[in-house]
């Protein structure tokens, strides 16, 4: 398909069905961590998915050399997203998915505070920093108003939760301030899913028994998260990114809290009071103010 200028009809659809994977996500890692331990369960899935990722490459007969140069940046963005994962996992395991899908989906926040600093040309508008002030009060907000949490609002799982919102802001940074930037998308994800297999198995030595009485239901949730989420979603991903204007598809990053929350009650049977709700509504407004094109560009 030809990039495209706009969303479209179709990448409207796909980006909204993406938010809702996203979303969706989040609450089969909160039931498979019943059964697996989430640090194990984190390195399980970014195993599968390096070697699917790996069989997709070959299958493409794309290149598998490693750029000359690349090798520290992609040590980093891997070891970024071992922190991330193991942080959002361990949160899950914690503190409700409504609260951990606000939180969590502060990203945006926090790639607009690290760009302004590293990325030259990329600094703060007045219309961005009025989006991260809204988007930084709904943080406050979750993690200040325990109320509506269900009985289990953790404090260590906010801020795990937040941890790895910062761990994802940084490995957006990574791909596009190092030498990562001139590699393929497939290979960066390659090289996080490598890297953060061999970091994760090894930290889950250090987190208790593997397992914790896993039957098929959590069996099935690791094949879904390998599968469709580390490797067909990020693929899908990444291919949409190729197509549409990318200050567009982050547009659509706002729907994921929204998501995250009504499945978090819709199929969990989580609590949703009005501090969570304002907390929501202030992010998401936040979010949509920082990823709004700049006029005239």
């Amino acid at each position: 398909m030809e990039p495209k200028p706009r969303i479209d009809a179709f990448g409207a659809i796909s980006l909204t069905g993406f938010a809702l994977l996203l979303a969706f996500n989040q609450v089969v890692i909160k039931v498979v961590n019943d059964g697996l331990q989430p640090i194990f369960f984190a390195g399980l899935r970014s195993l599968g998915g390096m070697v699917l990722i790996y069989l997709w490459m070959r299958v493409r007969g794309m290149s598998l050399a490693i750029a000359p140069g690349t090798i520290p940046a992609g040590l980093m963005i891997g070891a970024l997203f071992a922190v991330e994962f193991l942080c959002l996992f361990w949160a899950l395991d914690l503190t409700t998915v409504t609260r951990t899908s606000v939180i969590f989906y502060t990203m945006p926040m926090w790639l607009a505070l690290g760009a302004h600093v590293l990325i030259p040309g990329d600094q703060l508008t007045s219309t961005k920093t009025v989006g991260l002030a809204l988007a930084f009060c709904g943080v406050v907000i979750a993690l200040v108003m325990r109320g509506g949490a269900g009985g289990e609002a953790s404090i260590l799982g906010d801020a795990l939760a937040l941890l790895a919102a910062m761990a994802w802001a940084g490995i957006a940074l990574c791909a596009r301030a190092t030498t990562l930037r001139e590699v393929r998308p497939e290979m960066q994800l390659l090289w996080q899913l490598g890297v953060s297999a061999a970091l994760l198995l090894l930290a889950a030595l250090f987190f208790g028994d593997l397992l914790r009485e896993p039957g098929l239901i959590h069996w099935a949730g690791l094949a879904f998260q390998i599968i469709v989420v580390a490797a067909a979603g990020f693929l899908f991903w990444l291919w949409l990114l190729s197509i549409y204007p990318a200050s567009s598809v982050a547009a659509f990053s706002f729907l994921s809290p929204v998501f995250g929350v009504g499945l978090g009650w819709l199929l969990l049977g989580e609590e949703v009071g009005p501090g969570i709700l304002l907390a929501l509504a202030l992010v998401c407004g936040g979010l949509i103010l920082i990823n709004r094109p700049v006029r005239g560009s």
